[in-house]
């Protein structure tokens, strides 16, 4: 009988403990479960946001590309407005320098004589100096006109048609003033020019104004006697020039050697004149015939 009941005592033992167990194990059941629903409920919340970020980038560089395209696009149309805009010309382009006219180029040598009378130790405000500089700048705008002339400017259409003279035509006792390139003081003289036509004659007084144009420059005689026949030559294409110069040289009186009856002579010929003798005689002895200081 006692063993009866301890058998059934370790049978319901065994029962409870079985069914303690099996409850433990579906309570541990049930909390991983529950751990799992949460852990794939996190990795969705996860997923998901970053699926958002991702979305928010793509928008982003899709908004930064349009933007960037808009200004590349904006610059090109505005490359190619300028394009088809017309130039503006010289004279109104705001970048254009203005050209310098008389006025301006007076007031910056004037400014450049103020300082120059400084240097040499003058007071270029006293009374005799005040419009000192302004009447230099007009002077040497005058002495040098001739950079803004030329032979056709002053020959202004004197030149004529005669075929019935083949002869000699000699100016003499031309007065010349010019400057020397070399220390910018004065050399003067006179100038005798010839040429024989060749169908074609200038006014005697266009002889005159031609040798003007090149004595207004800054010069060296043998350049000014050489410019001046070779501008004969070209206005009426004669059969020869001559041209024969004769000039004092301030900056041989003036200052250096200081020798006032020093007197420089220069011929230039041209055609006939260089290739006959007997031709290029006769007008020697023509400009000498009375001296070539006499009036």
């Amino acid at each position: 009988m006692e063993e009866e009941v301890a058998s059934v005592s370790s049978s319901t033992v065994a029962a409870v403990s079985s069914v303690s167990s099996s409850s433990d194990d579906s309570s541990r059941s049930s909390t991983e479960k529950a751990r799992g629903k949460t852990r794939s409920a996190a990795t969705k919340k996860e997923r998901k946001e970053k699926r958002r970020r991702e979305r928010r980038e793509r928008k982003e560089r899709k908004r930064r590309k349009r933007a960037g395209g808009d200004d590349v696009a904006s610059s090109a149309a505005d490359g190619k407005e300028k394009e088809k805009r017309p130039a503006a010309s010289p004279a109104v382009a705001e970048s254009s320098p203005r050209a310098e006219t008389e006025e301006d180029k007076v007031a910056k040598m004037a400014s450049a004589c103020r300082t120059i009378l400084q240097c040499i130790g003058e007071d270029p405000d006293r009374e005799g100096l005040l419009k000192t500089p302004e009447r230099w700048a007009k002077a040497l705008l005058f002495f040098t006109k001739g950079y803004a002339q030329t032979c056709a400017d002053v020959t202004n259409g004197a030149v004529f048609t005669e075929d019935a003279h083949k002869e000699m035509v000699v100016v003499r006792n031309i007065d010349i003033h010019s400057l020397c390139e070399h220390h910018m003081v004065p050399f003067t003289g006179r100038v005798h020019i010839g040429y024989i036509p060749n169908g074609q004659i200038v006014g005697l007084s266009k002889l005159a104004r031609i040798a003007e144009v090149y004595a207004r420059r800054l010069q060296v005689q043998e350049r000014l006697t050489s410019q001046i026949a070779d501008a004969i030559v070209e206005a009426i294409q004669p059969l020869g020039v001559a041209v024969v110069m004769e000039c004092s040289h301030m900056c041989m009186v003036m200052r250096g050697v200081q020798k006032n009856s020093a007197s420089t002579v220069t011929s230039s010929v041209r055609g006939c004149f260089k290739k006959n003798a007997k031709t290029r005689a006769e007008f020697f002895s023509i400009i000498h015939g009375n001296g070539i200081g006499s009036k």
